[in-house]
């Protein structure tokens, strides 16, 4: 394993306890600056857990983690972070590029500061820049409960984005999209995970969707974690041993990942969203 100082997420033997119940344990993880690294798991093993680990929220029980090279928790001011939300309200007459602005001034927002006319110039050409990286100008400015769900995410994405992050959190950004726009908002996050160098962490409940652009996987289950290339994690074997129970992994026609044999297959190919 690389130097601890070498990666934006660094990890030993990490593990996390919740009222007396291990989450998980013995995560090895290094994921190096600039990197697309996707958290996978069915419900319940802890990828939430993972990212508010990330952010020192939650104290781990055992092991060493470290954050931008530092504590977690330390360096925060540096992660841009993109918590599981719901749709917003079709009623909500704000504008989605001030849903942008707020992750550049929400936290002093009503408040009169020095050099104002200045400022906002600043902070006007930033929001700009930033919406017009996610591909959203054309629609930044009409009310965000009036735009379409992959609309609003690249919106939300923006707003963690607009304080120039060196490390980005995504908790699961396309559970609520249909599988066009999963694909569209992944292939965007890769653009600016690799033009923008910043280091990205995604929450996913599906691979699939994201598995052309990620650099490597963490799989969270029962038996622990894995992590490393998608090649090498995702495999029946290495599946079967983290679950303690048989796990196959097929290849659809389409290079499209299932895997088959548990309750809730977190990489099955199916859109959850799809209706007949």
């Amino acid at each position: 394993m690389r130097e601890a100082a070498r990666d934006a997420i660094h990890a030993r033997g990490a593990a996390v306890a919740l009222g007396g119940r291990t989450v998980w344990q013995g995560l090895d993880l290094a994921v190096g600056q600039g990197e697309f690294v996707a958290v996978l798991g069915p419900n319940g093993v802890g990828k939430s857990t993972l990212v508010k680990a990330i952010l020192g929220l939650v104290p781990l029980s055992a092991g060493a983690l470290s954050v931008l090279g530092g504590r977690p928790g330390e360096h925060n001011a540096g992660i841009g972070y993109l918590p599981q939300r719901r749709a917003f309200d079709a009623g909500l007459r704000v504008r989605g590029v001030d849903v942008v602005r707020l992750g550049l001034d929400g936290d002093r927002w009503g408040v009169p500061l020095p050099g104002r006319t200045r400022r906002r110039r600043d902070a006007d050409a930033r929001v700009a820049d930033v919406v017009n990286l996610v591909d959203a100008t054309a629609y930044a400015k009409r009310p965000i409960g009036e735009i379409s769900g992959g609309e609003q995410q690249r919106l939300l994405i923006a707003q963690a984005l607009v304080r120039r992050p060196r490390l980005l959190l995504l908790d699961e950004p396309l559970d609520s999209l249909d599988l066009p726009n999963q694909a569209a908002v992944a292939a965007l996050v890769s653009r600016i995970c690799h033009d923008e160098g910043v280091t990205v962490v995604m929450v996913a409940h599906d691979v699939n969707p994201i598995l052309p652009y990620v650099d490597d996987v963490v799989y969270l289950g029962p038996g622990g974690a894995v992590a490393g290339a998608p090649k090498q994690v995702i495999t029946s074997a290495t599946l079967t041993r983290l679950f303690g129970t048989p796990i196959e992994v097929l290849q659809a026609s389409d290079g499209r990942l299932v895997v088959v044999g548990q309750p809730e297959p977190p990489a099955y190919h199916a859109d959850r969203h799809e209706h007949p």
